[in-house]
């Protein structure tokens, strides 16, 4: 018997390689791609979830998210250089692109300047969109939402895009169910056999916190328990104390009148659940749900009551940065990731879900290893900023913020106080620690290209007293 010879071996090992490989590659572009589902809800605190332990919460259909794909406990946006932080945070998930690598993003005062921007084809200026992306790879692209406050060149870019702006008071109940009502519309009469790329950005839990009555009645502020770092006032000037958001309850703060804020806030958030479980019915019912990535997150923060404030123009845990973020589908292990994330890591990871190319204008990072269970590591450690007041950083245990303006520097141990109860920063021996943290800040903004000072040579009086004579604002439904 004729034995094959070692170079014979290799050949045939070289060609089964070969076929192999041919074959992975044809089940690979026989494999039906994908759907995806991006919902964003607007204000959604990182608590806003039952199954994230907010157990007096009613969230059936989240709940049943979250134990079906990878919730991120670290996920936040980079910041805002306005007090409408959803815009910068909408252009960065749209752009890929970080908030000091971003246009000045009021769109209502400089949407030209970004619209140019999408336009120019200048070195380093790749302005890449997503909906681009999706439908240069064969996606159908739907976007059901508002308009005030988004990205609104990617909102242009969307095969189909409908919004709803500033409804009437008696309408902004239904507006989850006019928001789902849309997505169930366009799912089962759309006419092409294309995976569909959906984003669907309804403004709820925003204020004016209204749900439909079945769901406000199903919360009563004596049963809602205030929130563990709850303050009246704001200890000093954070810099930004009088921003509409900070209007919409008066100084002082009291404990009735958080927990009524807090009770329609949960109702609009259950009312949510409740029109989102429509649309995973519908799913179901077309059979697209088992091929369907779904990704729930929100677009920022939001204190209620924490620390005497009221808006998402802050660093605080439980404050404007910090977001929830789950994603389930095909593939997706589960359990609960503590990596730091940013939204704008959501470009590259949809478009891995996608199998397009990721465009080298996007600067995130692929969750897709870590929904896949690989082992990996996002950052070691989450910078965060507002405006020119306000700088933090944190890693796994310490976070450091910094308020320049008014010279006032906080140093928590977010091990042993997840509230930020307890400032360490005047302690002696944690001296070194707040050098540390500080050199840490100066090094993440200059990696960030972020240009604000972390001191000023006549910082103002950090001591703050609401004033006397300005009258609560009046919620409004976009902002």
């Amino acid at each position: 018997m004729t034995h094959p010879s070692y170079r014979q071996l290799a050949a045939l090992f070289a060609l089964a390689l070969s076929g192999w490989a041919s074959f992975a590659v044809a089940a690979e572009t026989r494999a039906p791609r994908p759907n995806i589902l991006f919902i964003l809800a607007d204000d959604h605190r990182a608590d806003g979830i039952a199954a994230l332990g907010n157990p007096r919460l009613k969230t059936p259909t989240l709940d049943k998210l979250v134990g079906q794909g990878v919730s991120f406990s670290r996920a936040y946006i980079m910041g805002s250089m306005e007090g409408a932080v959803c815009a910068p945070s909408r252009c960065m998930m749209q752009t890929g692109r970080s908030l000091f690598h971003l246009p000045p993003t009021n769109l209502r005062k400089s949407y030209p300047e970004f619209a140019a921007a999408m336009k120019d084809k200048t070195e380093g200026a790749d302005w890449a969109l997503l909906p681009r992306v999706m439908r240069a790879n064969g996606y159908a692209t739907f976007h059901i939402g508002k308009r005030g406050n988004e990205c609104v060149p990617s909102l242009d870019s969307y095969d189909l895009d409908i919004t709803h702006n500033d409804p009437k008071p008696e309408e902004r109940a239904r507006s989850s169910q006019v928001h789902a009502d849309g997505v169930i519309d366009y799912l089962r009469n759309r006419k092409t056999d294309k995976p569909f790329f959906i984003y669907l950005a309804p403004p709820v839990p925003h204020d004016p916190r209204v749900a439909a009555p079945e769901f406000m009645h199903l919360y009563q502020p004596a049963d809602v328990l205030l929130p563990a770092s709850f303050l009246p006032v704001h200890p000093f000037d954070n810099g930004e104390m009088i921003v509409r958001d900070e209007q919409l309850a008066p100084w002082p703060r009291t404990p009735d009148n958080i927990r009524r804020q807090l009770a329609d806030y949960y109702a609009c958030i259950t009312g949510l659940d409740h029109h989102l479980g429509r649309v995973m019915d519908c799913l179901k019912d077309l059979g697209q749900l088992t091929n369907t990535y779904i990704i729930f997150a929100g677009d920022n923060g939001l204190s209620l009551g924490e620390h005497g404030l009221m808006g998402k123009q802050n660093l605080y845990e439980y404050g404007g940065m910090h977001v929830p973020l789950v994603i389930a589908g095909p593939g997706i292990q589960r359990g609960q990731s503590d990596a730091f994330v940013y939204l704008y890591d959501l470009f590259p990871t949809i478009c891995d879900f996608a199998r397009a190319p990721v465009p080298a204008a996007a600067e995130g990072q692929s969750l897709l290893p870590i929904l896949t269970g690989r082992p990996a590591k996002q950052r070691d450690y989450l910078f965060t900023a507002y405006k020119d007041v306000q700088r933090a950083v944190r890693t796994d245990r310490w976070k450091l913020i910094r308020y320049p303006q008014v010279d006032q520097t906080q140093l928590f141990d977010l091990q042993n106080d997840p509230h930020e109860l307890n400032n360490l920063a005047a302690k002696p021996e944690q001296a070194a620690k707040v050098k540390e943290m500080l050199a840490l800040l100066a090094k993440a903004q200059k990696e960030c290209d972020d240009p604000a000072p972390l001191t000023v040579a006549n910082p103002k009086p950090a001591k703050w007293s609401p004033p006397d004579n300005l009258p609560a604002k009046k919620a409004k439904s976009d902002s």
